[in-house]
């Protein structure tokens, strides 16, 4: 089928650079040579994960331009990205919330210096700090009504560090009320996968595997039970980089969960959910990326629908551009899926996350 319209990339990736962030930073820090000598960003595991590149060959190098961008995009096809951060994955283990506030504002402010002013076919969420929960709607409103930022990225895994509280905690919902009066996203993205339970295993298929599908189990269960999803209406959250197939398995444990633990007085879960957690999941504001490569993908269209789903290129972590090729082939030749459910999950239902600030014009 031909897709009406361009493509559209709900999710790739920046590879910061300390040395770039640190131009961008403010005082105390701006121009003092002491804050190159350690990392900017914790570090996301145990892992190297550009020794894995090397040893794999899937990069001859790992430095991504505006211009890189740009070509990617030239070379799949695609009208716009959404660009998330690499490094930045694991900004939610940052403990001292007097360096997440500038640290967050230095990356948002060097994203739109480097890549935004490059191309308006780049977008990207910013990082807020939620250290500071003040603070963090205070980024949001700045990096979305000065610096043309589609939404907020929040990290699912902190490693018990940093921010300690799983997201539907009703500390964040400021950020969520902030999010709403914008009519911006809130997305949340994996990569650490310290202390999910995992830390014995040293090869990277295996930690991969469960990093991004554990955390956003996690963090989709804390939302629904503790009831944001009914306590702010018109909020769209988005659940990316595992797949979809974990979604009608966590949809059935919920509503279980929902039906046996509680009685006429008492219930083991918030007041503010009213109605079965796969109610909320199946609604028009809960979102999830997808893969054309997911065996589950037309039982998850089943169960979830089709209008929550999105293509996102990964670029250019694990996947180049062949690969990116490959994959979108997949998914518009998939004699499964209806046409209907290809242009949602190409291009629609980008902007129906995102909003208009997703495409061009």
């Amino acid at each position: 089928m031909t897709i009406k319209g361009n493509m559209l990339d709900a999710d790739g990736h920046l590879i910061e650079r300390d040395a770039e962030l640190y131009e961008f930073l403010e005082a105390p820090y701006k121009g003092n040579p002491a804050m190159l000598g350690f990392p900017f960003f914790p570090t996301l595991d145990g892992y190297q994960r550009g020794a894995i590149i090397s040893r794999l060959g899937i990069h001859k190098e790992y430095t991504v331009t505006a211009k890189d961008w740009v070509d990617f995009l030239d070379g799949v096809g695609i009208e716009s990205t959404v660009i998330y951060p690499t490094a930045g994955l694991g900004f939610g283990m940052i403990q001292d919330p007097t360096w997440a506030v500038p640290l967050a504002r230095a990356y948002n402010n060097w994203f739109t210096e480097k890549f935004h002013k490059h191309s308006k076919r780049l977008r990207a969420v910013a990082i807020v700090p939620l250290q500071d929960v003040p603070e963090a709607v205070k980024e949001l409103r700045r990096a979305v009504t000065e610096l043309g930022m589609v939404g907020a990225v929040l990290t699912t895994n902190n490693g018990e560090m940093g921010i300690r509280r799983p997201l539907g905690h009703s500390d964040f919902w400021p950020l969520y009320e902030e999010a709403e009066r914008l009519d911006v996203p809130i997305a949340l993205h994996g990569a650490p996968s310290i202390n999910l339970g995992i830390n014995f295993f040293n090869r990277f298929a295996l930690t991969h595997s469960l990093e991004h599908p554990l955390a956003q189990i996690i963090q989709l269960t804390s939302m629904v039970m503790e009831g944001v999803f009914e306590r702010f209406p018109k909020l769209r959250v988005a659940y990316l980089e595992a797949g979809i197939g974990w979604v009608p398995y966590i949809m059935d444990r919920l509503d279980r969960s929902y039906e046996v633990w509680a009685t006429k007085g008492v219930k083991e879960y918030s007041d503010w959910l009213k109605k079965k957690p796969s109610e909320y999941i199946r609604s028009d504001r809960v979102f999830f990326s997808c893969e054309g490569g997911e065996l589950t993908l037309p039982y998850a269209i089943s169960r979830v629908g089709h209008q929550g789903l999105m293509y996102a290129s990964d670029f250019p972590h694990e996947t180049n551009l062949p690969r990116a090729k490959a994959e979108i082939s997949e998914l518009l030749e998939h004699h499964e899926l209806s046409d209907e459910a290809k242009q949602g999950m190409l291009r629609d239902n980008c902007i129906r996350f995102y909003g208009a600030r997703a495409k061009l014009g």
